[in-house]
């Protein structure tokens, strides 16, 4: 609960100042006077507007979520620090602590170097003449001369997306010191390298190599800053900032993430979304699917599954979830499914389809102990994985034979 004069502004305030969707609900306490309840859906973080603040703290608590975060950006390298990340006050600040840890990891050995293209107009030849731009914007006369050359430079895309969180990150205004001091040193260190406006939805993709895989985790937090981060400006100052990581997301990458190293597949054998895989529900494939997980042998799906941190809730239909998990196995072929849960469900359950032939199983993934105990449960539900696909695998040699 919160008072009025602690509400920040109403829904569709928070929606302008977050695009990507706090779906908060702030309804009047029955009974109560300028009491109201915010519901913020599955979304953890801070709003600020003025000196006003909506603080969303998860239910499985700052030190899990943190866990969750950490784990499905960095592969859990972070274990040891998460402790000390949850006793920061916000969780942008906890957020931009491990930024300042991981920035000081990829620049300690100085800031990375690369070739860039760059295209310009010169009184000398450098690199290769554009004779097209040449004849087409100088009529042929030179100089000046139309060139195209590779500049081996710090401002590179990685640099670029380091440099554009740091900007996110001091312009949010944060209870303690300590983030911005820390940060400071590694902003000095960009000096030179172009900050570019990233939309969130937009990000470029890096190609990590030996030169720059030192890199790897203190992009994936850049990311995951510039991602989470939004702020609204008025009159040529911030009038109101957001912080806010959608658990929803969180939860999904942590379970595939953390199945794929229980099970030791690959990410080609384990893939998110059916990346870089053809799974289509009609035949003309015209609807495309993207299962959260799924289980490959070469170019055959033995076992599909969907995550969700909490049951979807769509107006007008009940039980979403598993029409969605029961689409999956209809276009792949399974006789199975599993549907895993990180909230609202108390006891595993099965459904069996007769109609359809097919089973759908329903388990939750506790994720409210701390990460030793959340690790082991993610072992046992990897145990239950392989047990889906090898009935699966099963079932399909059956109907083979009876063929």
């Amino acid at each position: 609960m919160a008072g009025a004069d602690d509400i920040v502004m109403q829904t569709e305030q928070l929606t302008k100042i977050y695009p990507g969707g706090l779906k908060a609900v702030d309804t009047p306490v029955a009974g109560e006077d300028d009491v109201y309840d915010i519901r913020p859906g599955s979304s953890i973080g801070v709003v600020t507007s003025g000196e006003c603040q909506i603080i969303i703290r998860p239910k499985i608590g700052f030190e899990r979520a943190m866990f969750l975060v950490s784990y499905a950006i960095g592969r859990g390298r972070w274990s040891d620090d998460i402790a000390r990340l949850a006793r920061a006050e916000l969780i942008i600040e906890a957020v931009a602590i491990a930024f300042a840890r991981q920035l000081r990891i990829a620049l300690g050995r100085g800031v990375l170097h690369g070739y860039r293209r760059f295209e310009d107009s010169l009184h000398t030849v450098r690199g290769r003449v554009r004779f097209d731009d040449q004849l087409r914007v100088r009529l042929g006369v030179a100089p000046p001369i139309e060139v195209a050359f590779d500049e081996f430079t710090e401002d590179i895309e990685e640099n670029r997306l380091l440099r554009a969180a740091l900007d996110r990150l001091r312009r949010f205004p944060m209870r303690s010191r300590l983030p911005a001091r820390q940060l400071r040193p590694h902003e000095v260190a960009l000096t030179n390298v172009q900050l570019v406006a990233y939309e969130s939805g937009t990000l470029p993709e890096i190609h990590f190599t030996r030169l720059n895989e030192h890199y790897r985790d203190a992009i994936s937090l850049a990311k995951l800053i510039l991602q989470g981060t939004s702020y609204e400006l008025e009159g040529g100052d911030v009038r109101a900032t957001a912080f806010l990581i959608d658990m929803n997301k969180v939860f999904e990458d942590f379970v595939v993430i953390a199945l794929r190293d229980a099970l030791g597949l690959t990410a080609a054998q384990f893939p998110q979304g059916a990346q870089h895989r053809h799974v289509r529900l009609d035949r003309r494939e015209r609807v495309r699917l993207l299962p959260d997980l799924s289980w490959w042998d070469v170019a055959t799906c033995d076992f599909v599954g969907d995550v969700k941190y909490k049951r979807t809730t769509v107006e007008g239909i009940e039980h979403a979830d598993l029409y969605q998990l029961l689409a999956y196995t209809v276009a792949l072929d399974l006789p199975r499914g599993l549907l895993v849960y990180g909230a609202g469900v108390e006891t595993a359950v099965t459904h069996d389809v007769s109609r359809a032939g097919k089973q759908l199983l329903v388990r939750a993934l506790d994720v409210s102990g701390p990460p030793e105990t959340i690790l082991k449960n993610v072992r046992d539900l990897a145990d239950e994985v392989r047990e889906i696909r090898r009935m699966n695998r099963a079932g399909h040699r059956k109907a083979a034979t009876s063929a």
